[in-house]
């Protein structure tokens, strides 16, 4: 149960006002009530950037790994990832094409043809949508250099690997008879 509270000189009495302006209090994004105006939340976001070795690449952002073609296995990491991102992309822009397409054939015609909405909407959406098969062309030449590099670095390949994976020969020792 609640007490009712004198009010002071200027002030409502009632209760419905108190509760709404202690809600907005709490909720903080109004300062002193409702009555008072809105503060809208303020982000500060601070880059430093001092700590950089000069000439170094910062790359935190990037979806591919850096190009180090140092090694057999960094270059199929390479081309792996850059396949896989490229086939992801490829999905996400064609539903955004798809979407684009949905919603721009609402957009009535300004002439009012019969379908002209859609045959607008059809032209602007398939750039949209070729730039999505051209993603899907980057994952397969993506997946083709890598079929490449095999190819064409075949003798050094398999003259590394076939050094590696030889068994240790059993030696005969002549000291234990």
């Amino acid at each position: 149960m609640t007490t009712a509270r004198t009010p002071r000189p200027g002030q409502q009495s009632s209760t419905r006002d108190n509760k709404f302006t202690n809600a907005g209090a709490a909720a903080g994004g109004f300062v002193g009530g409702m009555a008072s105006g809105f503060v809208p939340p303020i982000n500060v976001t601070v880059n430093n950037n001092k700590k950089t070795v000069p000439g170094a690449r910062v790359h935190t952002e990037s979806l591919l790994p850096a190009p180090e073609f140092t090694s057999p296995a960094q270059i199929r990491n390479y081309c792996n990832t850059l396949r896989a991102a490229a086939v992801s992309l490829s999905f996400e822009v064609a539903m955004g094409a798809e979407i684009l397409k949905a919603v721009l054939a609402t957009v009535p015609d300004p002439e009012g043809r019969m379908g002209g909405s859609k045959i607008r909407a059809f032209k602007v959406a398939r750039k949209l949508q070729r730039s999505a098969d051209e993603l899907r062309n980057a994952a397969k030449l993506a997946a083709a250099t890598y079929a490449q590099f095999a190819q064409e670095y075949e003798g050094e390949l398999n003259a590394h690997r076939a050094r590696g994976s030889r068994p240790q020969q059993p030696r005969m020792t002549w000291g234990q008879q």
